[in-house]
């Protein structure tokens, strides 16, 4: 009978490559918020793989930027911090698109990282076999991966491989988390991210980065009815107008689609009371994001 194995592997790319969708794919559960929007992922998240032949320890990551504000360096240090004391690195790139300085500046801080690397090449659904083999030649000559896997995080082709070759890799070792266990994020912070991912899908482009979501209060009702407040914070009162919206048609439709998700992962009835503050320039106070809970350890 083989060893088990386990151990713990980053998730690093530039922002909107499909990070968050590969593991949400990879566990069969939604854990990390999706989003067509770039930097959709905030924090560093822990997912959770579990198998009988090994337990994989996923660290999805925000993509690596250039920071244009505190916000931005916390999630910056998030990503940098995950290739601390891990054992291997999936380094995303979306096939699709063209090479760019964004994957040459990642590519770059993975040059002493001290384990395989695999390069990852996401959409190939949208790529034809001749593109799939140009994009892994002109990635080859930059870097020694330890393999490279063209897949569609979106379809879930290929995905499996990832699960394979990175089973061959790890070293034995125990089951850091319960089988059945797959975030280490509390239930406070997936409903504040559900929430955030219904107000990046309802609102315009210009205002989901300037969006926080803090939950303040999370009650048991009794009956299997669960009250939860949430503070929907943005930076300018113009932006408030837009979450809100309309007779308040946003704030509705957000609320109504977070409430169904949240229900679901709960499994309980749940009343979800939202308000919007308006904190001026919150992604550039240090305090600010520490309250909202953006704090690197």
């Amino acid at each position: 009978m083989e060893s088990f194995k386990s151990g713990f592997v980053a998730v690093v790319g530039r922002p909107n490559v499909g990070k968050s969708t590969l593991i949400n794919r990879i566990i069969k559960h939604k854990v990390s918020i999706v989003s067509d929007k770039a930097q959709t992922t905030r924090n560093r998240i822990l997912c959770i793989h579990t198998d009988d032949e090994c337990q994989i320890v996923f660290l999805d990551t925000p993509g690596i930027h250039k920071p244009k504000h505190k916000l931005g360096e916390f999630m910056d240090e998030a990503a940098y911090q995950s290739l601390r004391d891990i054992d291997a690195v999936l380094f995303l790139i979306s096939g699709n698109e063209k090479k760019g300085p964004g994957d040459l500046f990642v590519l770059d801080k993975l040059k002493d990282v001290g384990v395989p690397v695999f390069l990852i090449i996401n959409k190939v659904d949208l790529m034809t076999k001749e593109e799939i083999l140009h994009k892994i030649t002109e990635y080859a000559e930059l870097y020694p991966f330890a393999q490279v896997i063209p897949i569609s995080a979106l379809k879930g082709d290929n995905v499996d491989a990832v699960v394979d070759e990175l089973r061959k890799i790890l070293p034995e070792g125990p089951k850091y988390f319960p089988d059945d266990m797959i975030t280490d994020q509390p239930e406070r912070l997936l409903v504040a991210e559900i929430v955030r991912e219904k107000l990046f899908r309802c609102t315009r482009d210009e205002v989901p980065h300037a969006i926080a979501v803090y939950v303040e209060e999370m009650k048991d009702r009794g009956h299997n009815k669960v009250y939860i407040r949430v503070t929907v914070y943005v930076e300018r009162d113009s932006q408030k107008r837009i979450v809100i919206g309309k007779n308040g048609t946003v704030l509705k439709e957000v609320g109504n689609l977070a409430r169904q998700e949240i229900e679901n992962i709960l499994g309980s009835s749940v009343y979800l009371d939202i308000w919007v503050k308006v904190k001026r320039d919150w992604r550039n106070k240090s305090g600010a994001l520490s309250e909202l809970g953006y704090k690197n350890e």
